[in-house]
């Protein structure tokens, strides 16, 4: 009999459920639960709970809980045998904090997301505490961001006291379902990781030591709230013995540490060796590679992370990508094929037009109260075509521009996310990057989940196996969508990328760098 594994993914809208079968290299099950249609009870838009507070991104823990509780009973309704289900890994939304009390009770109703906003305070608050920007990121690998979890602790510190005193653990949103499935409140598992604790700016991935300067800033009492962190490549426990008997599965399933949803990400596009480059084109947009050695970023835009396997996770991540390109498409009322169209007319480098598109407040570079900038636009020039154009090139100029810090020439670029499958953006990253781009199918960090947890199960069992072995089978690359870089459009976006950068940087306050209107002449 088959050996079956399974992935799950908490993310900010919904809930996946990925099933494989190792030996036969198949992938049995995929399900999924979106919060705002399939449990219109918690009351989300986009899985989150609204607010009338500026910034304010946050959900309540038990929707994610319910989510997989549904997702669970699906698989138990299905032809899957559940019950040969022999591990279980979870990936979830990095930087989101769920505090709980000793008993296991939430001492806060609602979870701070990873888009929450509304700590931009405490981020300075803390980083004047250690003494400036170049002394956090040589404390934690990283800046303090609005985006980590550190702010979210000393906003609950500073605004809600009676409720972080009550606090005896701080999870992250996967560690807090890993113990929901180890038990519970009936001994439920409280570690954490070092790939998504690196993400909290609390814990730097290089030294892999949590920052005493950082903690006691928060608090002298943060110490203890905060789990073991234990090797992302073994199991934390297994299945909670209820459960099993409710679902009908293997008491002695094994609960892998799972991981942060880039992580899985990585593992899901076959990214577990150097050189692959993985970039997700969602409502924002990130690029991240594995490498052996930590990778710290002296202005602290690239995140330093750990990955899931024991090495490390440089990521770039911006907030602006899809929102531009949707906002396009709906103000004209043009469909993605009749966007590919209206790029077909267009040359490469846009006749020198060129568009920073920071809609929102911008992530990487850090331009918290942003607007986009047009430039280069004659009179004349605002037309369907160039403004489609505009779009398509200023994210993936924004994105690459972020990148270029990273220390890697990729040898390849595999693209997810909804945009992935579009030959404009796939031929566009191709011809900026540099390299070849080829979207990937699947499910990303549920199947980076599952395969993960086939991995520690062999591991477990004595075998010696790698993770590109077992990845390799189920990556599926969509090889007729595979972009090569256009020698002529990568000289135009050599220069391109120049003037981006310039005016950027100009934009910022920063005149130092070549003149971006010298520029623009070369390419009109």
């Amino acid at each position: 009999m088959s050996n079956l594994f399974a992935g799950i993914d908490s993310s900010t809208q919904g809930t996946k459920l990925v099933v494989i079968d190792l030996q036969s290299q198949a992938v049995l099950h995929t399900d999924s639960v979106n919060y705002d249609q399939d449990l219109p009870e918690y009351g989300t838009k986009n899985g989150v709970c609204p607010s009338d507070k500026a910034g304010v991104s946050e959900s309540d823990p038990a929707m994610w809980v319910h989510a997989l509780d549904l997702l669970l009973e699906r698989l138990q309704q299905s032809a899957v045998p559940q019950d040969r289900i022999r591990c279980l890994s979870v990936s979830g939304q990095q930087h989101g904090l769920v505090t709980l009390d000793a008993e296991g009770r939430l001492t806060r109703s609602k979870s701070k997301l990873w888009n929450d906003f509304s700590t931009e305070e405490e981020c300075r608050l803390l980083t004047e505490a250690v003494g400036g920007a170049e002394r956090m990121i040589a404390e934690v690998g990283n800046s303090q961001r609005t985006g980590y979890t550190a702010a979210k602790i000393f906003h609950m510190v500073r605004n809600e006291p009676e409720a972080f005193s009550r606090t005896a653990t701080c999870f992250l949103v996967h560690n807090f379902i890993n113990w929901y499935l180890t038990g519970g409140t009936e001994g439920g598992v409280r570690v954490m990781e070092p790939g998504d604790a690196s993400g909290m700016a609390l814990w730097h991935p290089g030294r892999r030591a949590w920052s005493d300067k950082v903690l006691m800033a928060i608090s002298p009492e943060l110490s203890g709230k905060l789990p073991p962190i234990l090797p992302s490549d073994e199991p934390i426990g297994r299945l909670g013995q209820k459960l099993a008997a409710r679902f009908a599965m293997d008491p002695d399933c094994l609960i892998d540490a799972g991981c942060g949803d880039n992580m899985y990400g990585a593992v899901g596009t076959g990214n577990v060796t150097p050189g692959i480059v993985t970039v997700s084109l969602g409502t924002s947009g990130t690029a991240y590679t594995m490498l052996h050695e930590p990778f710290v970023d002296p202005c602290g835009e690239i995140a330093a992370f750990c990955d899931s396997t024991g090495h490390f996770l440089p990521l770039l991540c911006v907030s602006n990508l899809a929102n531009g390109y949707n906002a396009v498409l709906e103000h004209y009322g043009i469909s993605h094929g009749e966007f590919n169209d209206l790029i077909s007319r267009t040359p490469a480098g846009n006749g020198g037009r060129l568009l920073i598109p920071w809609y929102v407040g911008e992530r990487t570079p850090d331009v918290p109260v942003a607007a986009p900038v047009y430039f280069g636009f004659e009179i004349e020039g605002f037309t369907r075509e160039n403004l489609c154009r505009a779009v398509l090139e200023g994210h993936v100029l924004n994105l690459y521009d972020g990148f270029r810090k990273m220390p890697i020439v990729p040898r390849e670029i595999r693209l997810t996310g909804g945009l992935s499958q579009s030959e404009a953006w796939c031929q566009t990253i191709a011809d900026v990057f540099e390299a070849e781009a080829v979207p990937v199918e699947g499910e990303g960090a549920a199947l980076g989940a599952a395969l993960h947890a086939a991995w520690v199960w062999e591991r477990q069992k004595g075998n010696s196996v790698s993770l590109a072995d077992v990845v390799r089978p189920f990556v599926r690359l969509r090889e007729d969508q595979r972009k090569k870089p256009g020698a002529a459009h990568a000289a135009v976006y050599r220069t391109q990328k120049e003037m981006f950068r310039a005016l950027s940087s100009r934009v910022r306050g920063m005149v130092a760098g070549p003149d971006p209107f010298v520029l623009r002449e070369t390419i009109r």
